[in-house]
C-alpha cells in the first residue's frame, strides 16, 4: 500500500551537511509583467555619428575648408606670376620702342654731318655753318625730349645744375655768378643727363 504524500520524510542528509529552512528557497513560477524581461541577445551595435546616413565629422569639414583656401591661395599665386612676367613684357616693349624712336630722331643729325662732309672739300667755308646748324638741330631734339641746353653765362650760381670748374676774379661780375661755360648741361631735376661744367666769379 502506497504512503500518502503528507506522510513522506525527506531522505536523510550526509553526515555534516545542514538542511536549508524550509520555505526560503525561491520557487520558479511564471515571469512578472512589472518586471523588465532579457531580450534575446544581438551581436548588432547602433550606428554612430560617422555613419554614412548620420551627420559629417567636424574633421572633414576643416580639412574641406582647408583644401579650398589651399586651391585659392595657389591660384592667386599664379596669377601674381603671369602679371609679373606680363608686365616685364610689356617694360622691354617700351624700353625697345623708346630707343627706337630716339635712334630714329636722331637720324638726321647723321644726315647733315654727312652732307657737310661731302662738301667740304668743295667749299672750306661752309663747313662751319653746316656743322653749327646740324648743332643746333641736335640740340632741337635733346629739348623734345625733356633734355633742355643749359649754357647761360651771367646767371647765378646753382649747384643743381652747375659743376664749377675754376673761379676767378672778374670786376664786371657779380660774385658767385657763372662768367664762363666750358661744357653745357642738359636736363634739370630727376631728368638731368649732366650739370653744365662753368666757371664762377668769386667774391672779393
Amino acid at each position: 500500500m502506497p504512503i500518502p504524500p503528507q506522510d513522506r520524510s525527506p531522505d536523510p542528509l550526509p553526515e555534516g551537511a545542514v538542511a536549508p529552512p524550509r520555505g526560503d528557497m525561491p520557487q520558479a513560477g511564471p515571469p512578472r509583467a512589472d518586471l523588465p524581461q532579457p531580450g534575446p541577445p544581438t551581436d548588432r551595435a547602433e550606428p554612430g555619428p560617422d555613419a554614412a546616413t548620420g551627420p559629417a565629422a567636424p574633421d572633414d569639414e576643416y580639412t574641406a575648408a582647408l583644401k579650398e583656401v589651399e586651391d585659392r591661395w595657389r591660384r592667386a599665386l599664379a596669377d601674381l606670376d603671369n602679371l609679373r612676367k606680363r608686365h616685364a613684357r610689356e617694360l622691354d616693349r617700351e624700353r625697345v620702342a623708346e630707343r627706337a624712336r630716339t635712334a630714329s630722331a636722331l637720324l638726321p643729325v647723321i644726315d647733315n654731318l654727312e652732307l657737310a662732309l661731302s662738301h667740304a672739300g668743295a667749299e672750306p667755308d661752309a663747313i662751319v655753318e653746316g656743322v653749327r646748324a646740324v648743332r643746333d638741330q641736335a640740340v632741337t631734339i635733346l629739348d623734345r625730349l625733356g633734355f633742355e641746353r643749359h649754357a647761360e653765362t651771367g646767371a647765378p650760381f646753382d649747384p643743381a645744375r652747375h659743376e664749377v670748374v675754376g673761379v676767378v676774379q672778374d670786376a664786371d661780375a657779380e660774385p658767385n655768378t657763372v662768367v664762363q661755360v666750358l661744357r653745357p648741361g642738359y636736363g634739370s631735376g630727376e631728368r638731368q643727363l649732366r650739370p653744365a661744367a662753368v666757371i664762377v666769379a668769386k667774391r672779393e
